[in-house]
C-alpha cells in the first residue's frame, strides 16, 4: 500500500490528471507544429558550436547575462524585431522567458489583481483567459471581423466601463494571425487602437506569438513600434516558428514594467542551453527555415480547408486564414463541440471546442478550431472524414459530403 497523501493536499486543487497515453491518431489540438520543418541539424550544429565556444558560462546562472536573458539572444531578438516587426528596442527592452506562458503570467502578476477587468477578443487564446480567471479577473470581449477588433465596438466597451467607474488593466490583442480566427490587423487600425487606449489611459498587451508565419511574409509594424507604442507591453516565442518544446519567449517593455517583472520571475533563469542554441542559429539560417515553414504549412492549411469544404459543405463556415497553424471553424447551432470534442476524442480525433476559444462561451459552443501543423495532409483529409461522420451520428450535421447525401 502506498501512502495516503489526500488529508494533505490543498483542497482547491484541479482535478488530477491522466497519464500521457500518447497522441491520438488525427490530432487536431494545441500548438504543435510540423515535425518535418523542425531545423534539427541546423539546431545540432548551433548548439555545437555556441558550448564549444561559450560552454564556461554554463557555471553561472544567467549565462553571465543578468537575469534578463542571455545577452546574444536578447540582442539577435532585438535585430528580428528592428528588421521584420519595425520594433525598435535593445537587448535591455527584452526579458527573455519560458515560452510565451510566461510572459503572460508575468504581465498579469504585474498588472491584475482579484476583481479586476481586461479587455480580450471575441475569439480569444484560451490560455489567455483561463489565466485571468485564475487570479479572479473577469474579463469583456471585444467583437471581432476579418481585420481584427472592431473599433467602434471597442470604443464602446470602453466608454460602457468608464461609465460603470471601471478601468480596464489592459486590451489584450493576438494582432498578427490571430488566435484563433488567422486574421491580420491593418496599421489603419493599429493606429486607432492606440488612439483609444490614450484616449481612455490604458495599456495595451500585444501577443505576437504567430507573426512569422503570415503567409506573405510581409509582416505589419508591430502596434509597439508604432508612434504612441510606450503604452504596449509586446511579447513573443520561438514556438511556432522553431518548435514549441524549445520553451523560449519573451517581453519588450520599457524599464518601469520589466523591473517590476523582474522580482517575480523567481526561477532561477529560463533554460540556458535552448537560449544559447537559440541566439546561435537566429544569426544563421533563421529567416531561410521561416520561409520554407510558411510553404508547408499553408499547403497543410489549404488541405484543411478542402477537407472541410468537402466533407462539410456548406454546414461549417470559416474565413481563409492568413498564416499560421488554425482554422476557425463555425458550425450550425444545434451542434455542441463540447460534446462532439468528448465523441470524436474517444475515437481518436481531438480537437479544440470553440467555448475555450470564446470570451463569450455559450456564443463559441459551435465553433471549433482545427491544429493543421502536426497531421499529415493524408492525416488531415482521413481525421477531417472521420470528425464529419461522428458529428452527423451526434447531431445529423452535415447531411452531405463530398456531395453525398448521409442516411440516419
Amino acid at each position: 500500500m502506498s501512502f495516503d497523501y489526500t488529508p494533505f493536499l490543498r483542497a482547491d486543487l484541479p482535478a488530477p490528471a491522466t497519464r500521457f497515453g500518447g497522441f491520438p491518431k488525427y490530432n487536431f489540438v494545441g500548438g504543435h507544429n510540423d515535425a518535418g520543418s523542425v531545423p534539427v541539424a541546423d539546431l545540432a550544429a548551433a548548439a555545437s558550436a555556441v558550448l564549444t565556444r561559450e560552454g564556461p558560462t554554463l557555471a553561472t546562472y544567467g549565462l553571465n547575462s543578468g537575469p534578463q536573458g542571455y545577452t546574444a539572444l536578447r540582442q539577435g531578438i532585438a535585430r528580428h524585431l528592428g528588421s521584420k516587426a519595425g520594433l525598435a528596442c535593445s537587448a535591455d527592452d527584452i526579458l527573455v522567458t519560458s515560452g510565451s506562458l510566461q510572459a503572460l503570467d508575468l504581465i498579469n502578476a504585474v498588472f491584475i489583481q482579484p476583481g479586476d477587468t481586461a479587455i480580450v477578443e471575441e475569439g480569444c487564446y484560451g490560455g489567455a483567459m483561463t489565466r485571468l480567471k485564475k487570479l479572479g479577473a473577469s474579463y469583456v470581449g471585444a467583437p471581432l471581423d476579418g481585420d481584427g477588433i472592431r473599433m467602434d465596438a471597442l470604443s464602446n466597451i470602453l466608454d460602457n466601463l468608464k461609465a460603470k467607474g471601471t478601468v480596464p488593466k489592459f486590451v489584450y490583442t493576438i494582432p498578427t494571425v490571430q488566435n484563433p480566427t488567422g486574421s491580420v490587423m491593418p496599421v489603419e487600425r493599429r493606429v486607432e487602437l492606440l488612439r483609444l487606449a490614450a484616449s481612455h489611459g490604458i495599456p495595451i498587451v500585444e501577443d505576437d506569438c504567430y507573426a512569422d508565419l503570415i503567409w506573405d511574409g510581409d509582416r505589419p509594424t508591430a502596434i509597439k513600434g508604432l508612434p504612441g507604442g510606450d503604452r504596449v507591453v509586446y511579447c513573443g516565442s520561438f514556438s511556432k516558428s522553431i518548435a514549441p518544446a524549445l520553451r523560449v519567449g519573451y517581453i519588450v517593455a520599457d524599464w518601469p514594467v520589466l523591473s517590476r517583472m523582474l522580482p517575480l520571475k523567481t526561477d532561477g533563469g529560463t533554460g540556458a542551453l535552448e537560449q544559447m542554441v537559440l541566439a546561435e542559429y537566429l544569426a544563421g539560417s533563421f529567416d531561410d527555415h521561416v520561409a520554407a515553414l510558411r510553404s508547408t504549412l499553408k499547403g497543410k492549411c489549404a488541405a484543411m480547408m478542402e477537407a472541410v469544404n468537402r466533407e462539410f459543405g456548406a454546414a461549417a463556415e470559416f474565413s481563409a486564414p492568413k498564416g499560421g497553424i488554425f482554422l476557425w471553424v463555425t458550425l450550425p447551432d444545434a451542434v455542441d463541440t463540447m460534446q462532439l470534442f468528448k465523441a470524436a476524442g474517444a475515437e481518436g480525433v481531438a480537437i479544440n471546442p470553440g467555448g475555450e476559444w470564446s470570451a463569450d462561451a455559450a456564443a463559441g459552443s459551435h465553433k471549433l478550431r482545427l491544429c493543421f501543423a502536426n497531421p499529415s495532409v493524408e492525416e488531415i483529409r482521413e481525421g477531417v472524414a472521420k470528425l464529419a461522420e461522428i458529428c452527423h451520428r451526434e447531431f445529423g450535421v452535415p447531411v452531405r459530403s463530398g456531395n453525398v447525401g448521409r442516411s440516419g
